[in-house]
């Protein structure tokens, strides 16, 4: 895959941390995981995994951050039951709330970025570029030495 700029996420609403910008990155490899807190295998896989990320990489080279993207079941998957969510399943990376467009039942980030579902996992290297783009589940040991491969560059 050629590496093209990361486009910057749309976000509403950050949970965990002050507003985020990729810019504020930059240096650091990125582990953007856009999930659905009603998605079974961002529940089973996915989110697990973006924590297990942020607990073994260290900080200044290694960022998580999730992307609440909603494509389904809109009314029930609100910023008020994802904060509810988020503290249950304690999630302590930044999480934003990605944006829609009036009319739209796609969010902005999610389409900016080509997904086709959740989960996605998208590997964003030290200079902001996307390396990886995966949808549903990858394996921890090739999700690791996939970031390992570039925190090493």
């Amino acid at each position: 895959m050629d590496a093209e700029q990361a486009p910057e996420p749309d976000v509403t609403e950050w949970l965990n941390t002050a507003a985020l910008t990729l810019a504020d990155l930059r240096g650091r490899v990125v582990v953007l995981e856009a999930f659905q807190m009603l998605c079974p295998g961002c529940v089973s896989h996915a989110l697990p995994q973006a924590q297990r990320v942020a607990d073994t990489f260290p900080a200044a080279d290694v960022a998580v951050v999730g992307l609440h993207t909603v494509f389904e079941h809109h009314d029930a998957m609100t910023p008020t039951a994802l904060r509810a969510f988020v503290h249950e399943y304690r999630l302590r990376f930044p999480i934003g709330i990605d944006r829609h467009a009036d009319g739209d039942l796609s969010p902005v980030t999610f389409r900016r970025y080509g997904m086709q579902g959740t989960p996605t996992t998208v590997l964003i290297d030290r200079d902001g570029r996307v390396r990886s783009r995966s949808f549903g589940a990858v394996g921890d040991l090739a999700l690791g030495a996939h970031i390992a491969r570039i925190a090493a560059e």
